[in-house]
């Protein structure tokens, strides 16, 4: 019987999912880069870690780094020499919140926002983010500065908090949703990208929402809070509306690892 795959942590999900060619040619499928073979690039060739360190980061086996790098820089060649088009999607990850042991050595601010925001498990029946700016839905969520964070408990609003996002953008930004320990987001115009980085996180969207944060914070706790379930932001990427899967190979087991299908 084959081990079960472990879930590889991915600290930052990507901002853009899909990069075209800019000559027009003959269509022909995508090469698909997973998102842990993302971070696998994005740690190594970016950020210039080892691959001991890599494997510490991803909380996974050197062997296994190994052979999604190798794996990551042979399909990325291939974009290259062969002029293909790339889209990022799938793999075996979960969307760090801050909770990784090195996260508090490193100064991680997803880690300082985990330990400062921190509920305990059944303390609050959901809490919720808005876009905030001036008392209103802010209207663009991969430039938003700040969250209002609301606890809800049987309907009702027991606290609430203007959140720093810390210059945080586009795929950051669900983590640090996901270290606030939010159950969902209501928010106004979202690109594709941002939306598969929450549903990554496991954080419920509630988008093309405008007016007053509380109102909407308080229509949601009622049960009557009016979204649009297809919200597709004007802005930014080219790939909206598109089917978004991750997490498809016996990854569920691990406690933030999600399935998209």
């Amino acid at each position: 019987m084959p081990r079960p795959t472990k879930c590889r942590k991915v600290c930052h999900f990507p901002q853009v999912l899909e990069f075209l060619p800019s000559q027009a040619g003959e269509q022909k499928a995508p090469v698909i880069l997973t998102v842990d073979e993302y971070e696998a690039i994005r740690l190594i060739d970016k950020e210039g870690l080892s691959q001991e360190q890599c494997c510490e980061f991803m909380q996974i086996a050197r062997t296994t780094v190994q052979r999604i790098y190798e794996s990551a820089r042979k399909k990325l060649a291939t974009v290259l020499v062969d002029g293909l088009a790339l889209r990022i999607e799938g793999g075996d990850f979960w969307l760090c919140d801050g909770r990784a042991t090195h996260c508090g050595q490193d100064g991680c601010f997803k880690h300082q926002y985990h330990q400062k925001y921190k509920k305990s498990k059944g303390e609050f029946a959901m809490r919720v983010a808005v876009t905030y700016e001036n008392g209103q839905i802010f209207q663009h969520f991969g430039h938003t500065e700040q969250f209002k964070v609301y606890d809800i408990t049987d309907g009702v609003i027991t606290s609430s908090e203007v959140v720093d996002t810390n210059g945080s953008g586009h795929g950051a930004l669900a983590g640090v949703l996901s270290a606030l320990q939010v159950d969902a987001l209501i928010c106004g115009g979202i690109g594709g990208g941002a939306q598969a980085a929450l549903a990554a996180a496991g954080i419920k969207l509630y988008g093309g929402v405008s007016g007053e944060a509380d109102k909407a914070a308080e229509a949601l706790a009622a049960g009557s809070l009016e979204f649009n379930p297809d919200i597709q932001c004007s802005h930014h990427d080219h790939h909206h509306g598109q089917e978004h899967t991750c997490g498809e190979h016996g990854c569920g087991d691990h406690n933030h690892c999600h399935d998209h299908h």
